[in-house]
């Protein structure tokens, strides 16, 4: 009877089997692939690669989750960085520098720059200048993704745009400030167009801003962005993803680590791969204890903010230095204001006076002196590296007998009623030189002051802490002064604000510069949108600032990272930012990969 049902009871058995062996793997479960976005709660386990307990939740944008056997093999670039790590956003960029270094791998903006500062595409193609200066239509790339996998377009970029132009927006004010006067116009999934106030030649250099993902942040408010989960998971564009963050225990962010981006790789620019696949930000609290860790070989990069930090760095061992000058220029500034008073003089009005100080010091032999290793000298008021820059213009050499025979056709006589007044009592060539509180600049005062007297001039030389420097130096009460004009973080040439008649008493014209032709150039080059037609204006701008003394160029600083020995392909072009020294960090590789 149940020979009829012979292949059940074979299935039936078979099916025993099969519930015995599952229910056994499943109560001696094998080891699985361990998520490489750990969360540790110390910096020195951290710097060891040894895991410890999750304490951040894995976002969901982390696609890849490998054995630890493998991710100890990952060719990975360590960096330290000084200072506290909050918000990877952005549009927060410019108030935490150690921020603006990790976003600038996450996010990309519509424009980017190149090794000389030139703006070039970035998620855009490229784009059309109307025949008014005003707008611009920008057509976006079609091929790239967010990290998570979402296509980017045209909604990305207004979304943007309407954060920045926000009444509360909560990023820099000038920011803020300046995109309320741009209109942004979505005319398709891959067209978008901008329209300004006013011609502006270095709009493109504004719109490197980091564009971020409507779909991951709809319905935020620019009110709501300071405090959003999104700050420490963020979603860009960009060759790295956040792949783990790590605090300590009161909760402060020691490691950010980045992993190479798989959406990135698929992209043209990324299919060659990734010769450093992850990047590895440790944070310290100040430089010595940053600096420490790059000795003890904790960390293999390190960059410098000032110039005592850049001291520190040099003769280090088993380190390359890279060496690119700072977006700043050292400068010794003449006070143009025009007395209150007719019948008081102010020399520095007269172009022979200006001249003649110029020819009177030997500025390169100073800087040389005194600011040996942290800065080199300056002879032009744009930067070198630049594409604005024209290396054949420069102020003249040490000249004593010239400016002698300068000073000799000076005549600072006023007249009054006809009448020539009597000299006053004081020479309106006996001045000072103001300087902040800072020893190598007090010096390098010292030996201009001390050269100017050779030609017969009574020079003395002030020193202020930085309060009362700037106090004196918005209110004009100085005669010379060296102050650093920095471009900030742009990398445009754009120096109208320091020199243009109209930039005082309210802009950074804290000289009080008077010079029409000079205002014109500057004009010039703002308002036209043209690289070519711009590196005409601003050459037209260096040989008119140079004839007539405007100010005296006296140095650059110098801006210097380190690298480990085991980092190899590192090649800074032009620094606009400090960011920039990542620019070809892909690029790069690792000699050692065990950690």
């Amino acid at each position: 009877m149940l020979r009829g049902f012979r292949w059940q009871f074979v299935a039936l058995v078979f099916a025993l089997i099969l519930f015995i062996v599952a229910v056994t793997t499943r109560s001696n479960p094998q080891p699985g692939p361990q998520p490489t976005a750990i969360t540790e709660n110390t910096p020195t386990a951290a710097a060891e690669n040894t895991p410890l307990p999750t304490e951040t939740p894995i976002p969901a944008a982390e696609a890849t989750q490998l054995p630890a056997s493998i991710v100890d093999t990952v060719p990975t670039y360590r960096e330290a960085l000084v200072g506290d790590v909050r918000r990877l956003n952005p549009l927060l960029r410019g108030l935490n520098p150690a921020e603006d270094d990790i976003t600038s791998l996450i996010f990309e903006g519509l424009v980017r720059t190149n090794q000389y500062g030139e703006p070039e595409p970035d998620l855009a193609t490229d784009w059309v200048v109307a025949s008014n200066y005003i707008e611009y239509v920008f057509t976006l790339r079609r091929d790239v993704l967010w990290h998570d996998g979402t296509p980017f377009t045209a909604r990305d970029v207004a979304f943007t745009m309407e954060l920045l132009r926000d009444p509360n927006f909560p990023g820099d004010p000038e920011v803020g400030a300046f995109w309320q006067t741009v209109e942004t116009q979505v005319l398709d999934d891959y067209t978008v167009r901008f329209r300004l106030t006013q011609p502006l030649g270095s709009f493109l250099d504004a719109l490197r801003v980091g564009i971020l993902p409507e779909h991951a942040l709809s319905g935020t408010t620019a009110e709501m962005l300071i405090d959003h989960p999104f700050n420490l998971s963020p979603i860009g564009t960009g060759p790295y993803q956040r792949e783990a963050i790590r605090t300590d225990d009161g909760s402060r962010i020691t490691v950010v680590d980045l992993r190479a981006a798989p959406v990135y790789a698929q992209r043209p620019e990324g299919q060659s791969g990734f010769g450093v696949e992850r990047v590895r930000f440790q944070m310290y609290e100040s430089f010595d204890d940053a600096l420490s860790a790059l000795n003890s070989g904790n960390v293999d990069g390190l960059a410098t903010r000032n110039r005592a930090q850049r001291l520190a760095l040099l003769n280090l061992p088993d380190v390359t230095l890279h060496t690119k000058l700072e977006p700043t220029l050292g400068t010794l500034i003449f006070n143009w204001r025009r007395p209150e008073d007719s019948n008081t003089l102010n020399p520095f009005r007269e172009d022979r006076v200006r001249n003649a100080l110029v020819r009177g010091a030997n500025r390169d032999s100073a800087v040389q002196r005194h600011m040996l290793n942290v800065a080199v000298p300056a002879n032009n008021p744009l930067m070198p590296g630049s594409w604005a820059f024209a290396a054949d213009i420069g102020f003249p050499g040490y000249d004593p007998q010239t400016s002698l025979s300068e000073l000799e056709r000076v005549d600072l006589e006023v007249e009054s009623e006809g009448a020539t007044e009597e000299p006053a009592a004081s020479n309106p060539l006996d001045f000072s030189i103001l300087v902040p509180e800072d020893p190598a600049l007090a010096n390098l005062a010292a030996e201009l002051a001390g050269q100017w007297g050779q030609i017969g001039l009574s020079v003395t030389v002030e020193s202020e802490a930085p309060d009362a420097y700037r106090e004196r130096l918005n209110s004009g009460t100085f005669d010379m002064a060296i102050v650093e004009l920095s471009l900030g973080n742009s990398a445009d040439p754009d120096v109208y604000s320091f020199w243009h008649q109209g930039q005082f008493p309210d802009g950074d014209n804290v000289s009080a510069v008077d010079d029409r032709r000079i205002s014109e150039t500057l004009e010039r080059a703002r308002r036209d949108p043209f690289g070519l037609n711009r590196i005409e204006h601003y050459r037209d701008f260096q040989t008119a600032f140079v004839e007539r003394s405007i100010a005296i160029p006296l140095y650059y600083p110098l801006y210097t990272y380190v690298v480990s020995e085991r980092v190899d392909g590192v090649q800074l072009g032009f620094v606009g930012e400090p960011s920039d020294r990542l620019r070809n960090i892909r690029e790069w590789t690792i000699a050692d990969t065990s950690q």
